[in-house]
């Protein structure tokens, strides 16, 4: 063979450090593109772990990018993690498949929310985001639909999120909550899933499982919740994206930046407010203005109407700094914000002419 670079050559010979077992590497590794197994050996050290990633990628289809992605948000050490009442409430083989599906925590880093979101806003991102959605809570499960509607005893209740998972033949029930778990939690979904089981199960499928997705949760109250419910149901954690992505980090500015332009971005917006409030003035009284004029000159001009409010001249002092501020001219932050001052002043009399006339 010929052509092949240094670079590759070493891949190469790592390939047969990290796989000496001949049988793995035909029937797991060779069946990865080779562009998988290069992510393998450059992020994952664990020979375990690194099996079980080259495992999954065959098994759910992954792509490169995916596959880094599950590697990068430690999907191995989150499988299978949730705190479950499965072992009591789902014969053995269903507990265990049902045990490793279900991740604590789940990471929603493609959502863009701030902290003071609401739970509809967690549950409208996810729809919204559905493929990621789907492609973090794992294969096999399939959207059914999200504020799923129930009538029980002649009220109406909406189920957050709910899917049917195909290998494990049941309905999934998700409960978005954004903030720490609660007991009362658990009992509410106990209700879920009965009403569930009622009214959508059919005859072979098996038991509704529930999801409670939190903020938070403390291990001991999440115990003593699941201890005697009779319905299979999980808690499990989520965690939004902490920072901002590399690439976008660098084209935003920093804090420092920010600080000392939005002072500026305040007095540029209130001098475009200004002459927008000037205009409609002129415009109410009649005056068309068909090119552009400056600032000064209407303001003159209110002043030879006896038009002008009180604060006039203080804004004709402020209103250099608002000039050069729109013409990125750098000005002085105890001026920038004197000007926005004056400004928000003048603006509030000027608008108050324009409501009187």
């Amino acid at each position: 063979m010929t052509g092949l670079s240094a670079r590759n050559l070493k891949y190469m010979r790592a390939l047969a450090d990290a796989w000496p077992d001949s049988e793995f590497v035909q029937r797991v590794i060779a069946q990865l593109p080779w562009g998988h197994n290069v992510s393998l050996l450059d992020s994952v050290k664990a020979t375990e772990e690194r099996a079980w990633y080259a495992r999954q990628a065959i098994e759910h289809g992954w792509s490169r990018p995916v596959l880094v992605h599950q590697i990068e948000s430690d999907l191995f050490a989150r499988q299978g993690s949730a705190l479950t009442n499965f072992s009591r409430t789902l014969p053995a083989q269903q507990s265990e498949l049902a045990q490793q599906l279900l991740k604590d925590p789940y990471t929603f880093d493609f959502l863009a929310l701030g902290p003071d979101m609401l739970e509809r806003d967690l549950e409208r991102g996810l729809i919204e985001h559905l493929r990621s959605l789907i492609l973090e809570l794992g294969k096999g499960f399939a959207f059914v639909g999200s504020q799923y509607h129930l009538e029980i005893g002649g009220q109406d209740y909406y189920l957050d999120l709910l899917f049917y998972h195909l290998r494990l033949r049941c309905f999934v029930v998700i409960e978005l909550k954004i903030e720490d778990f609660k007991p009362e939690f658990a009992g509410k979904m106990n209700f879920y899933l009965s009403a569930v089981d009622d009214q959508l199960r059919h005859r072979d499928d098996q038991p509704t499982i529930g999801i409670i997705l939190c903020k938070g949760r403390n291990e001991v109250i999440v115990e003593y919740a699941l201890r005697d419910s009779s319905k299979p149901m999980g808690v499990a954690q989520y965690r939004l994206s902490p920072a901002l992505p590399p690439q976008l980090q660098h084209e935003l500015p920093t804090v420092e930046e920010f600080a000392r332009e939005f002072p500026l971005m305040s007095v540029v917006k209130l001098r475009i407010e200004i002459e927008r409030a000037l205009r409609n003035l002129a415009a109410a009284r009649g005056v068309v203005v068909n090119r552009p004029v400056g600032i000064m000159n209407m303001l003159r001009d209110l002043q030879r109407q006896g038009l002008a409010p009180a604060s006039t001249e203080q804004m004709l002092g402020s209103l250099r700094a608002m000039n050069e501020a729109s013409h990125g001219v750098d000005v002085d932050t105890d001026v920038a914000k004197r000007a926005v001052e004056v400004g928000t002043i003048f603006l509030a009399e000027l608008r108050a002419i324009d409501t009187d006339d």
